[in-house]
């Protein structure tokens, strides 16, 4: 199972994807390289596509879902192909939730909603400063947006590392929702998603793609073999630690025998 959500704002697409209520982490590069050209095919100038980062179930083969993704991002452009456009407004707003902090996995970016009124439709985009959430959350906090008004939406999550490795387990760090009570975070993304009802405006919008040529980044080879490399060094540490240690014990433990 795939969604695809999309927008058109002047003549580019947003467009967001998501594999909830399965894992949706770090999505294939190809997808982006894709949906670009796709748009183009239906005279679009491009598109921005973006990751929900929603939804964390156990592992899934992100490799075997890029044609699902494709074939559903190509049948949300085609949807959008021919629609008249309209004036639209936006509004925005900002909570930043009391008692919910790194250690619950919220980061100090709260949680944000931005709604889109274009005719009669109200769209939100809600982004959670977070690491991912668990599986079936994104649901509910749509439904629950459903009776506050909102037509349609997505929820992303930002995939902060800054909530990373400050509690101890398997992850170092907590999902959205997965110690935060879903009715309290809930409540918060309705005052987020009110606020920003009330603050709605007519807007312009312009977008513009560039292509700037040369520049270095690693890439996912680069990454694996960092990757290996920070295993290799964490197993030889363990082995020298260990042993260390052990000694360590053993010479206070005759030290407080002498003593």
């Amino acid at each position: 199972m795939a969604t695809a959500c999309c927008q058109i704002f002047d003549n580019f697409a947003f467009i967001s994807f998501t594999l909830a209520p399965k894992t949706t982490e770090d999505l294939p590069q190809e997808l982006g390289a894709f949906v670009r050209k796709e748009s183009q095919m239906h005279r679009l100038t491009g598109a921005i596509t973006v990751n929900a980062h929603n939804s964390i179930n156990g592992a899934i083969n992100a490799q075997k879902t890029l044609v699902v993704l494709k074939k559903v991002g190509a049948h949300c452009l085609k949807k959008v192909d021919g629609l008249k456009p309209l004036p639209f407004e936006v509004g925005a707003a900002t909570v930043f939730p009391q008692n919910l902090g790194l250690k619950e996995g919220m980061g100090p970016g709260g949680i944000t909603a931005v709604v889109v009124r274009a005719g009669k439709q109200k769209a939100v985009y809600v982004v959670i400063d977070g690491n991912n959430m668990v599986s079936g959350l994104r649901e509910s906090i749509l439904s629950a947006l459903n009776l506050v008004g909102i037509d349609e939406g997505e929820v992303f999550t930002t995939d902060t590392h800054s909530v990373n490795a400050v509690i101890l387990g398997n992850r170092g760090y907590h999902p959205i929702g997965e110690v935060i009570r879903h009715e309290t975070l809930i409540e918060y993304i309705k005052k987020a998603v009110l606020a920003a009802l009330s603050d709605l405006e007519p807007v312009k919008v312009a977008c513009k793609s560039i292509t700037i040529p040369n520049v270095k980044v690693i890439g996912q080879k680069q990454l694996e073999t960092l990757c290996r490399l920070i295993d290799k060094t964490l197993q030889k540490a363990k082995r020298v630690i260990v042993p260390l240690l052990a000694s360590s014990g053993l010479l206070l433990m005759l030290i407080l025998m002498i003593v």
